[in-house]
């Protein structure tokens, strides 16, 4: 199955990727990427990525910024960054183009560091540079002479105030220009930064293909045990999907919570009361994007892993299961051919016998040693330690390894 192209209707058809529903993404980096040659290092890598069936990559913050990661902008227009030049970044986005994968830009626009000292001796000016707006661009909780926040603060820095309209539309106008770069995807870092109808107005402002928002916050517990019912914490991501007139999808960090619990011998944590995926991916599975950690929840920042060695499984379950999975860079070109070979085959089960974003589940098993489940009535999978193989002699085995294994149907 190839890429969905962007041809000139597609592209202008913001629903036409999320009814697909076929999307595998991939993220290009982690938390010391900057350290390298890294837009030359994807480049290279590209014929894989795009041969492995990735369709999109998402890129780190590509403008310059204040720290090398690129999480603190400062001249947005400016593409020269740790990770490599303009003219390394316009090959890289070329060759992604070339082989039909798009790429995924890191939209950070909760804040913005300052140039120049204003109001109450904060740097919350942007003097000297492109986009060179003045106090009333940074909320009032945090130094500026904008209104207070639409969401919560990011500490230590200027946040930018989307209220006004004069920022906005720099705002729509600078992800347009990114767009006429050649990223076709947006991811919103820090998206409980500021209002979800505002990411309604950029997406359909600036038109990306699929946009993903990174709305996380903490999962619920009791003490240092995770709660079985996560409803409150997916709850919250859904109202954010929502609020952007459901045009983004979101990081499903509710189901990577449990997950992450389920593989350690508590696998009854993947079936809710009613019978369903746990996550946000068991009440709205177009807009979930799963994931087994990525450059903050592991790396080197390591703030929330999941357990090393059941990675592995972990993939099992977002490669058989509705939602739209993404590996981590580190899992697929760090951890070895191994490794590298068993997320590929996943991909492949899942695009042969065409699992998809919406595709149905049957749960049989869910126990502390064994979660096993039937998806789309195509593939059946499980993982754990407890023994299960499915009945019927149309089953055969496609995918197996350390606790875990993938039937499909002949």
């Amino acid at each position: 199955m190839s890429n969905l192209k962007n041809s000139a209707e597609e592209s202008t058809d913001l629903g036409a990727v999320l009814r697909n529903g076929r999307e595998i993404l991939l993220q290009g980096f982690n938390w010391e990427s900057h350290k390298g040659d890294w837009w030359r290092n994807l480049e290279k890598k590209v014929p894989d990525i795009a041969k492995s069936g990735f369709t999109s990559v998402w890129l780190p913050p590509a403008t310059n910024s204040f720290s090398p990661e690129g999480y603190l902008p400062q001249n947005l227009y400016s593409l020269d960054s740790s990770y490599g030049t303009e003219q390394l970044l316009r090959a890289l986005l070329q060759k992604l183009e070339q082989y039909e994968v798009r790429a995924m830009a890191d939209i950070v626009i909760n804040h913005r560091i300052g140039t120049t000292q204003g109001h109450g001796g904060m740097h919350n000016r942007y003097d000297g540079i492109q986009l060179a707006w003045d106090e009333h661009a940074v909320t009032s909780c945090t130094g500026g002479l904008g209104n207070r926040s639409t969401g919560d603060n990011f500490p230590g820095v200027p946040n930018i105030d989307h209220s006004q309209s004069f920022v906005r539309k720099d705002i729509i106008g600078w992800l347009q220009w990114l767009r006429s770069v050649g990223f076709q995807d947006f991811r919103f870092d820090f998206a409980r930064g500021y209002s979800a109808k505002y990411v309604k107005e950029y997406i359909e402002g600036a038109k990306p293909m699929f946009s993903v928002g990174e709305y996380w916050d903490s999962c619920n517990y009791n003490g240092d045990e995770l709660d079985y019912n996560q409803d409150s914490h997916r709850q919250r991501i859904i109202n954010w999907i929502d609020a952007t007139g459901q045009l983004s999808t979101a990081f499903d960090f509710t189901t990577k919570g449990i997950l992450q619990e389920a593989v350690k011998g508590q696998f009854w944590r993947l079936r809710d009361p009613q019978g369903k995926p746990p996550g946000v991916m068991g009440w709205w599975p177009s807009r979930a994007v799963t994931f087994i950690d990525n450059h903050d929840t592991g790396s080197t920042q390591a703030h929330w892993p999941f357990p090393s060695n059941h990675i592995i499984e972990g993939y099992a379950y977002i490669f058989t299961h509705p939602g739209i999975p993404t590996v981590f860079y580190d899992h697929f070109y760090d951890w070895g051919d191994s490794v590298h070979e068993q997320i590929v085959k996943l991909m492949d089960i899942r695009r042969h016998q065409d699992i998809h974003s919406r595709s149905s589940v049957r749960v049989l098993e869910a126990t502390d040693n064994l979660y096993s489940a039937i998806i789309g009535e195509k593939v059946c999978m499980k993982i754990g330690d407890g023994s299960w193989s499915p009945t019927g002699r149309e089953w055969t085995l496609a995918a197996s390894g350390q606790r875990y294994a993938v039937w499909q149907k002949q």
